[in-house]
């Protein structure tokens, strides 16, 4: 097969590549050029698109031998996905800008390209499994390595974006990977992996949101309100910085009667009102789900497990789909879930497909 192997700069998608070759394909290497301005994202070890990124790309082809070109999808980026983490945000809702990247960049716009050139295949360095499975769809398992699976962001791959799709790192761990690197004489072998999001330069998410958002945000600030209360306990400068869970970063004024720390159970972007209360009232075990993305067919009905952030745990879950919609009944809560997130389906191991959390229910106390 002619292959186009994504490659970030990193040591994954170094070795996914010269697997792809040593597995008899024609590889072509291809970074991707994110950023209108690449000085403004990431660099060096917790980047993933930046000109040091693209270097440390064309270094490893060359060492693999493979052909290298740059792709600039600094246009579709910025709009699918910065300007889609600005939006939600502005709505009170927490998206995941990683999970929109692979839907909308990495196997839409690359993948259509990749067709249009010839290519049969794109080849990353995510850490998923695909598989045949007996009526002949291709399947999506988690990774050998659980603590390094990457099927919760590849959820919203459908069956045609997976017959395209090769995970050549979906059968070992991290330290294999480093270790092969090395012994293919690859100089990423040691680089540390990129963290947190790429377009925000020094991990302020609040901060960046602050600056980008400017009139778009629907207030500049509003009050922090105790549920349990009713009291106003603190005030805010937006609701772009805060998300559901949270803790740290408060600076509430007024402290809680039972002495123990508050969380954010809500935010309203309109009022501006951003609810704090115990821990205890964050636990929820009903969902409601829209926009669904199936990787195969689409089902009825799945009692299995969903997961509802990256490296999140699994939470045993009855799920129900009516066309658009999609309802989860948790029978292990989960805390913390905010609206905007993914939650992805499993059974077993296979990824059935994920949807975008609209709403949720808290547990009624017994």
């Amino acid at each position: 097969m002619k292959v186009v192997a994504a490659m970030s700069g990193g040591v994954d998608s170094a070795v996914a590549a010269a697997r792809a070759v040593e597995a008899g394909h024609e590889v072509t290497g291809v970074h991707l050029a994110l950023s209108r301005n690449p000085a403004s994202y990431r660099s060096g070890a917790r980047g993933c698109c930046t000109i040091e990124d693209s270097n440390d790309a064309r270094r490893a082809a060359d060492v693999i031998g493979i052909p290298f070109y740059v792709w600039d999808l600094s246009d579709r980026f910025h709009e699918d996905v910065v300007e889609d983490f600005m939006d939600e945000y502005a709505a009170g809702r927490t998206p995941n800008p990683c999970l929109r990247c692979n839907e909308k960049i990495k196997f839409a716009a690359v993948l259509d390209r990749a067709l249009a050139l010839g290519f049969d295949a794109v080849a990353t360095g995510h850490y998923a499994q695909l598989r045949t499975g007996a009526d002949g769809l291709i399947e999506m398992h988690r990774a050998e390595d659980h603590g390094k699976d990457q099927s919760y962001v590849l959820g919203v791959l459908d069956q045609s974006q997976l017959r395209h799709s090769l995970f050549p790192l979906g059968d070992t761990d991290k330290p294999a990977v480093r270790r092969e690197a090395e012994a293919r004489g690859l100089l990423v072998a040691d680089k540390p992996d990129s963290h947190d999001i790429c377009f925000v330069a020094d991990g302020d998410n609040a901060g960046w949101l602050r600056e980008k958002l400017g009139d778009r945000a629907p207030n500049h600030g509003g009050d922090i309100v105790d549920a349990e209360t009713g009291e106003t306990v603190g005030s805010h400068a937006g609701t772009y910085g805060f998300t559901i869970g949270q803790r740290r970063g408060l600076r509430l004024g007024t402290p809680a009667p039972d002495g123990k720390p508050r969380f954010v159970l809500d935010i309203e972007p309109v009022t501006g009102t951003v609810t704090v209360g115990p821990r205890e009232r964050l636990a929820v075990d009903h969902i409601d789900g829209i926009r669904p993305r199936w990787c195969g067919t689409v089902p009825e009905r799945v009692d299995g497990t969903v997961q509802l952030r990256a490296h999140g745990a699994e939470h045993r879950a009855s799920v129900v789909v009516d066309g658009d919609r999609v309802t989860i009944d948790l029978l292990d809560p989960a805390e913390g879930i905010a609206p905007g997130q993914a939650a992805v389906i499993y059974d077993g191991t296979r990824v059935v497909g994920s949807a975008t959390i609209e709403s949720t229910r808290a547990v009624v106390p017994a």
